[in-house]
């Protein structure tokens, strides 16, 4: 990782948490307020939901900053640098085959029952409110979510575990794990958490935060357009294909860029 020696324990964790929950508590006061002074309800706007989105990862990266790094008169940085062109050929193609994969697990979760089945409407709900303004949905999921999600799941969760002699596999493992709790519903946790894997690895190869940034726009991007212009929620209702072939075809175009640039050994990461 990048020549910090920042660590995250247990009380990061906790400290991380809190600053997620007032970000988001704040935001959600502010837009109480201006809702009460317009006399209508503004939560449901496009600006809005960007502001709150914003202010709930925004908060916790400066508590960290504020509290844990700036302490020791450090300032927090990372890597953005390029990688060559073949590192590309090699980490979108694998980054693809895992969002099959993801695809398929989410599939697999229950949308009805008493439990689920409302869980799923709200899930639904939510989205359905976000695709009302394109621009907005865009903005937040193909821009803000890929810079801020990576600074705070890999960026800085991962890396300060990492620095604090967690085993990178385990760091990786642990971060996607929370990378998928945070999105608070089962269907988006299996694959955020999948996805995670993925975005966990590139960035410990690469040790550059503009690898995993890039790749989870292409997944958000992606699943944007389909949510947009198509009324396919999945791989396989796009393509009308058995979801339990698109699953092979994720294995198979996962493994094989996964086999040269986790494996092989004489993969170089840098020009």
């Amino acid at each position: 990782m990048e020549n910090q020696n920042y660590k995250v324990d247990f009380f990061v964790g906790i400290l991380l948490v809190v600053g997620l929950f007032i970000g988001q508590s704040v935001a959600y006061a502010i837009g109480l307020g201006f809702s009460a002074l317009f006399g209508e309800d503004i939560s449901d706007t496009g600006i809005f939901n960007i502001f709150m989105y914003m202010a709930t990862m925004i908060v916790p990266i400066l508590f960290f900053d504020f509290f844990i790094v700036r302490k020791d008169g450090s300032k927090l940085n990372f890597d953005f640098s390029t990688k060559p062109f073949r590192v590309y050929l090699l980490i979108f193609p694998m980054m693809f085959g895992m969002m099959l994969v993801a695809d398929y697990t989410t599939q697999l979760i229950p949308t009805t029952g008493d439990l689920l089945g409302p869980i799923y409407k709200i899930y639904n709900d939510q989205f359905a409110k976000l695709l009302k303004d394109p621009v907005s949905l865009i903005i937040m999921t193909v821009i803000l979510a890929p810079i801020l999600e990576e600074i705070l799941f890999r960026g800085i969760i991962m890396k300060g575990m990492v620095n604090n002699k967690v085993k990178p596999t385990m760091a990786i493992v642990i971060s996607a794990f929370i990378f998928g709790a945070v999105h608070f519903n089962p269907w988006q946790f299996a694959g955020a958490f999948l996805l995670g894997l993925v975005l966990g690895l590139v960035y410990n190869k690469t040790r550059s935060l503009l690898m995993p940034i890039l790749l989870h726009a292409f997944n958000n991007f992606t699943s944007a357009v389909m949510m947009l212009y198509s009324d396919s929620e999945t791989f396989s209702d796009l393509v009308h294909i058995n979801k339990e072939l698109i699953l092979v075809i994720g294995i198979v175009v996962f493994a094989i860029p996964f086999y040269f640039f986790a494996i092989q050994k004489n993969i170089i990461y840098k020009d």
